[in-house]
């Protein structure tokens, strides 16, 4: 019956009905068909509400609106302009500068952001129109603002880090932490891309002409500064909170949404129709990540009645090769999948499966989690569904092809895959910042009490008569 189960869902999918209702839909009739079968009794679908409410009552998946509102505003308060501007101007007077640029800017922005949507789209805007008009090729070109935005996906406080810590049952703390190490290396291979574009094909990624490049000096240096420091306050505020112990991830999103305010008040962007704007945005994402989850809820209910997580760890624990043949074929499932599915909608149908089996074969569910955090970068750039690819198409000239977007993508989905291999070879990557334990194991701990020693007469209580 499991696999009828999948196979169901695949149907309504691929018919193109809505991921939430999908799963709901799947879930109940499913659920009503076993029942009329006996496999279990209308009672054990009263477990539905509890979790439903579970899901309602939860404080951790209170980030995501915070997190998602900061973005929002982040993203129409001014700050990529400026801070892309003067970095430019930095790297501008060497080959692939501009690209150098979009790569860092769009990390920064992305830390600070946490959506995809608003780095891509904050990038491509400002940054496109240039590389274009200064010779930069059209692939190299809008490959890199896509790839730059999609970082976001692993930078935290990246709301991807948020799911999955919620679903595999670990403190985001800790995910955040792991994420650290393969966000730089993922921003470390971009960069060295660049440069061997550079290096090897200099006219695909010219340098800025003297007349619009600025002086260079204290000036110029300065501006950089300026546009740089507010973000990394702020990212101090929100990632730095947490990392130290200070506070949740929910108060850090507050925090961070009123640095944002903040911020869009101090460049002068503030008004009360991009709040509104704002948190219209955040309504909408907040309500489809609920929508999503509730329909997950009640599609792994009925799954988990008739033994589907069984079946599920049945066929992936014997795989051939043990953890790494595991991994290998999760990750090319994950990776399959995210050519038609979302990010949450991985996240909350398929790591829920996937988390139990990983834990029988004794792999670290933050190693694990921010492995499939790298993966579902790809998600955003592969066709047909690739989100960063329809946010360029929108914003891109009409003379820049679909085609060249498409295939300008795929040296940039070549880079993550490899994170993902570096990432499985070394695990370190992902585990030299999480705090371990004292080192010592609590089932050898052993306390040896000694026997009280016998009373002596000088103890002996005095007789009152």
């Amino acid at each position: 019956m499991p696999p009828l189960m999948f196979a169901g869902l695949v149907v309504f999918l691929l018919l193109g009905f809505p991921v939430a209702f999908s799963l709901c839909a799947v879930g109940l009739g499913f659920g009503l068909f076993f029942i009329e079968l006996g496999f279990f009794t209308p009672a054990y679908l009263g477990n539905l509400p509890p979790r439903v409410f579970g899901i309602l009552s939860n404080d951790l998946l209170l980030a995501i609106p915070f997190f998602t509102l900061m973005g929002a505003i982040l993203e129409r308060c001014g700050l990529a302009e400026e801070l892309l501007e003067s970095t430019a101007q930095l790297f501008g007077k060497i080959p692939g500068g501009l690209a150098f640029a979009v790569v860092l800017v769009g990390a920064l922005l992305g830390a600070v952001t946490g959506t995809v949507a608003a780095s891509v789209l904050a990038m491509g805007v400002i940054a496109l129109p240039i590389m274009l008009r200064y010779g930069y090729d059209q692939r190299l070109a809008t490959g890199v603002v896509a790839a730059s935005g999609t970082i976001t996906q692993l930078i935290p406080p990246s709301l991807v880090l948020i799911v999955l810590s919620d679903q595999l049952g670990r403190s985001v703390g800790d995910m955040y932490a792991g994420a650290i190490g393969p966000a730089l290396l993922q921003i470390l291979l971009f960069l060295a891309f660049v440069a061997g574009v550079a290096i090897v094909a200099p006219h695909r990624v010219p340098a800025l002409p003297p007349e619009a490049l600025m002086a260079r000096g204290w000036p110029l240096y300065l501006r950089v500064l300026r546009g740089m420091v507010p973000p990394l306050l702020l990212l101090f505020l929100v990632l730095g909170t947490i990392l130290l112990g200070l506070a949740t991830p929910t108060e850090a999103g507050a925090m961070g949404t009123a640095g944002a305010v903040a911020l869009a008040i101090l460049n002068g962007r503030f008004s009360w129709k991009l709040l509104r704007e704002a948190m219209g945005n955040a309504m909408r994402i907040t309500a489809m990540v609920i929508y999503i989850l509730i329909g997950a809820t009640v599609f792994s209910l009925v799954f988990q009645g008739v033994d589907g997580s069984h079946w599920v760890e049945g066929l992936l624990a014997n795989l051939p090769g043990g953890q790494i043949g595991f991994l290998l074929f999760v990750n090319a499932f994950v990776f399959v999948l995210g050519f038609f599915l979302d990010f949450f909608e991985i996240a909350f149908i398929v790591v829920p499966l996937l988390a139990p089996v990983a834990t029988k074969l004794d792999i670290d569910l933050v190693w694990f989690g921010v492995l499939l955090c790298i993966n579902l970068q790809s998600s955003f750039m592969t066709p047909p569904f690739g989100f960063a690819l329809f946010y360029i198409r929108s914003i891109a000239p009409k003379f820049v092809a679909t085609q060249a977007i498409y295939r300008g993508a795929i040296p940039w989905i070549c880079l993550q895959l490899l994170l993902v291999a570096i990432v499985m070879i070394w695990p370190e990557a992902v585990t030299f910042l999480i705090q371990g334990g004292t080192g010592v194991d609590p089932a050898t701990v052993t306390i040896d009490v000694p026997p009280p020693a016998p009373p002596s007469d000088d103890d002996a209580m005095p007789i009152f008569r």
